[in-house]
C-alpha cells in the first residue's frame, strides 16, 4: 500500500473538545488536511520541539529518544496507520541497522517522537479519503508560514494583545530565575512565540 507523506501545519484550540488541541497535518504534495484531536500535554510536547525549546528536565518523549540512542536505535518513520470508529492509530518504525521493530502508539506521541528523530510522517490513502479535508490551494501557503502558531481567531487576538503588552519590556532586566518562571508561564498559556523569545534570551546568557 502506497504511503502519503504528511507535514505538520499547525496546532489550534479544538472548538469541540475543551482543553484539547487540533493537530493539523497536511498532504505534502496535495491540498488535503488531516486534523487530529490531541491533549494539551501532547500538544505542548510537539510545539516545544518545533520551537526548539529545551526544558530543564527531559520530557517523556525526550526520555524515549535518550533510551533509543543508548541502544543505538533510531526512528525511520512514523505512519498514521488506522482509523477505527473515529480513533487514529499510529506505528513507530525503528531500526538499529540490523533489526527492524514496529511499535504501536497514539498519533500524538508518535509525532512528538518523530520530530525528535527528524523522521518523516506518513499515512495511507484510505485514511486521507475517510478523514481528510480538502482545502483551497490559496490557503496552503499561509498555513505553512504559520507552522506552529495557533490558527484560531480568539487565540490570535489574545496573542496579539499579549505581544503589545510586552512591547518596551526589556528581557535583559530580568534575572535567569525570573526568565525561567516567565518561560513556564508562557508554556502554560501555550504562548509559544513568547516562549521562544524568552528561550533565546536565556540561551544568550549561557
Amino acid at each position: 500500500m502506497d504511503k502519503i507523506k504528511l507535514d505538520i501545519l499547525g496546532l489550534s484550540n479544538s472548538q469541540s473538545h475543551t482543553g484539547s488541541f487540533a493537530l493539523v497535518l497536511g498532504e505534502s504534495n496535495g491540498n488535503r488536511r488531516l486534523p487530529i484531536i490531541i491533549g494539551m500535554f501532547e500538544a505542548q510536547a510537539i510545539a516545544i520541539e518545533i520551537e526548539k525549546i529545551v526544558p530543564n528536565r527531559p520530557m517523556t518523549h525526550d526520555l524515549f529518544k535518550s533510551f533509543a540512542d543508548s541502544f543505538t536505535y533510531t526512528v525511520d518513520e512514523v505512519v498514521i496507520s488506522d482509523l477505527v470508529e473515529g480513533v487514529f492509530f499510529a506505528r513507530i518504525r525503528c531500526t538499529n541497522g540490523m533489526q527492524k521493530v514496529e511499535i504501536d502508539a497514539r498519533p500524538s506521541d508518535a509525532i512528538a517522537i518523530a520530530l525528535r528523530f527528524d523522521a518523516p510522517i506518513f499515512t495511507y490513502e484510505t485514511i486521507l479519503s475517510e478523514a481528510g479535508i480538502i482545502t483551497d490551494d490559496k490557503e496552503e501557503e499561509p498555513e505553512k508560514k504559520t507552522k506552529a502558531e495557533p490558527v484560531s481567531k480568539d487565540m490570535s487576538v489574545a496573542k496579539e494583545s499579549k505581544s503589545k503588552s510586552k512591547k518596551g519590556t526589556n528581557m535583559e532586566d530580568f534575572s535567569l530565575e525570573q526568565l525561567q518562571k516567565m518561560l513556564e508561564d508562557a508554556l502554560n498559556r501555550e504562548d509559544y512565540e513568547n516562549a521562544a523569545r524568552i528561550r533565546d534570551e536565556m540561551n544568550r546568557r549561557n
